[in-house]
């Protein structure tokens, strides 16, 4: 994809939530999630790079003590199909051992990445393993058994972009959640 191409997908997207209702979906967040992470010295996980987004809109809001750590784990690799293997880029350097970990990401499409990372960190020897997403998509492929703890936002089986989440790995930065056009 060219800077042009992802202009042109950008222009005939739908848009499914304005930046300010992302940010007030964000915020909501925040609120429902401190409640549970306060106490318990969380150490917060970025998902690379999809959920740097959330997680800095996350770690602004949150006002109690944690510890911060990031991973990169994909089954895309630039494409828009993920493949069945996890890939893993960067693993995290904190140990996880008897922790309470928060696991930041963009998406919860079909699960697979996410199931992975949770089975990792359990691996590691956590206490808990919260997940907290931007979008729960409604994908009906998903296994019903594969959930989120905690997602700002719902929307429906479509190709979505923007606020981390990307289009062949461009429009992350689009300002709002878009869907691909249906051509």
């Amino acid at each position: 994809m060219s800077p042009e191409q992802a202009r042109a997908t950008l222009r005939d997207a739908d848009c499914l939530f304005s930046r300010d209702a992302v940010e007030t979906a964000i915020d909501r967040l925040a609120e429902r999630t401190a409640s549970t992470l306060k106490d318990r010295n969380p150490l917060v996980m970025g998902v690379m790079n999809g959920g740097v987004v959330l997680m800095g809109g996350l770690l602004t809001r949150w006002s109690f003590p944690m510890q911060v750590d990031y991973l990169h784990a994909t089954r895309y690799r630039g494409g828009t199909r993920g493949g069945e293997q996890l890939h893993w880029l960067a693993r995290p350097q904190a140990s996880l051992k008897d922790r309470t970990v928060v696991i930041v990401d963009d998406i919860l499409d079909g699960g697979i990445t996410l199931e992975g990372i949770k089975t990792f960190c359990e691996e590691q020897g956590a206490a808990q393993v919260i997940s907290i997403v931007l979008v729960d998509k409604h994908n009906p492929e998903r296994d019903p058994a594969i959930t989120v703890d905690y997602a700002a936002l719902e929307a429906p089986n479509r190709y979505l972009f923007g606020y981390g989440m990307d289009y062949q790995d461009y429009l992350r930065n689009a300002p709002g959640i878009f869907a691909v056009a249906d051509h």
